[in-house]
């Protein structure tokens, strides 16, 4: 079973959960003082260019300027080809004064100000649409072939020409009339974007939904069962999100210190923990740094009945399961390198890749893992949910 649980932690601060079986599988804070702009559509003036950096900043009205690269001032292209085109020089493709229109695809923060681009992306519960891009996409996660190029075939039709999109998981069993009314209705969304950006004012042209309407939304197919909440603020608020998505009967309820259910202090105080100990009696280590995140495995106190081969890959076997949660617990972004233990057989490295890539589908992110390197260590990056998240 799926549930939602929202609760106030003080005036300022709201805790966000998935669970899963009681489980935490997502978390998320959400502070009222933090101007969270990612997702926001703005028209933009770009104020200065920066040659040696192939970037340039743009003025969004939000006081410091935006920060944008060559690649992202150019048309969007399709991350699963394998040809690219070259960036060209920022100066060829930007103008000082140029008015245009960007999405802010990072929040800022105390060292760096948000990062916009071009890439314009509107997302949908089914899918998501890139007014700009003239390409389709599909989730990895749907792995039917004929039920993928159906849906391909489907949104392309009832796309403007020149238009693409990303078509998510929860379009894979969807009624094609609720898929098409989607589609529908983001397009209109864009054009009513573009008709307001006319005058060239900078401003804003399009307000991104908040963590608590995103998260219902995106997990509303995965069979989310109850929403729990503290507050009667919260119960009006969760219950205005769910009128607005027909033929979903989720129950909504209020429960005063919902953080006792399940044992959540006792989950959310594990979360900011260093080290996970493994049933085996091995750990992993986690360690966040500006540049990546570091995993280490460990095999500590188990040492195994058989021979040391084995030993070592029980270890990173239990040790794959739980680092795939905990990417998705603590919402871990970027670079992301695991230590694991040396394996000898290159068909237990391979094992562990697709036991990673098996456990990862219950993520929302998108991940890519690439191969061990010749120092034994596992390259992956994944994209944060939220920037704002405090884990």
């Amino acid at each position: 079973m799926q549930e939602i649980i929202i609760s106030k932690k003080d005036d300022d601060t709201k805790l966000i959960m998935l669970l899963e079986d009681g489980k935490l599988a997502e978390y998320y804070e959400d502070k009222s003082s933090y101007n969270r702009l990612e997702g926001n559509i703005y028209n933009g003036k770009i104020r200065n260019i920066v040659p040696g950096m192939q970037a340039a900043f743009v003025d969004i009205g939000e006081g410091k300027n935006t920060f944008i690269q060559a690649k992202d001032l150019m048309p969007k292209e399709d991350q699963t080809k394998s040809t690219r085109n070259e960036v060209k020089d920022i100066k060829q493709i930007a103008k000082v004064g140029m008015n245009v229109i960007v999405q802010v695809k990072k929040d800022a923060n105390h060292k760096k100000g948000a990062r916009v681009s071009t890439h314009i992306n509107l997302p949908g519960k089914y899918i998501a649409y890139m007014p700009d891009a003239d390409f389709i996409t599909i989730s990895q996660k749907i792995e039917d072939e004929t039920k993928k190029e159906r849906l391909k075939q489907f949104v392309k039709e009832r796309l403007p020409k020149g238009s693409g999109a990303i078509i998510r998981t929860a379009a894979e069993n969807i009624d094609t009339k609720e898929l098409e009314a989607e589609t529908k209705l983001l397009v209109e969304i864009w054009e009513k974007i573009k008709n307001n950006s006319k005058n060239n004012e900078i401003k804003l042209l399009y307000k991104s939904d908040d963590i608590v309407s995103k998260i219902i939304k995106d997990t509303i197919g995965q069979n989310i069962e109850k929403i729990t909440v503290d507050t009667d603020e919260e119960y009006e608020e969760v219950k205005e999100i769910l009128a607005q998505i027909p033929k979903k009967d989720i129950k909504i309820e209020k429960v005063e210190n919902s953080l006792s259910k399940y044992s959540l202090n006792v989950q959310i105080e594990r979360m900011s923990q260093r080290k996970i100990w493994l049933k085996c009696g091995g750990f992993i280590t986690i360690d966040k740094t500006e540049a990546l995140t570091a995993i280490d495995v460990n095999s500590c106190k188990y040492t195994g009945k058989e021979n040391q081969e084995q030993t070592i890959y029980t270890v990173n076997k239990e040790a794959t399961e739980e680092i795939a949660k905990q990417l998705r617990l603590r919402d871990i972004d970027g670079i992301i390198i695991i230590d694991y233990i040396d394996m000898t057989l290159d068909e237990n490295k391979k094992k562990i890749i697709e036991l990673l890539k098996q456990n990862i589908k219950k993520d929302r992110s998108k991940i890519q893992i690439l191969e061990f390197t010749k120092l034994n260590l596992l390259e992956i990056t994944r994209k944060h949910m939220f920037s704002n998240n405090n884990i």
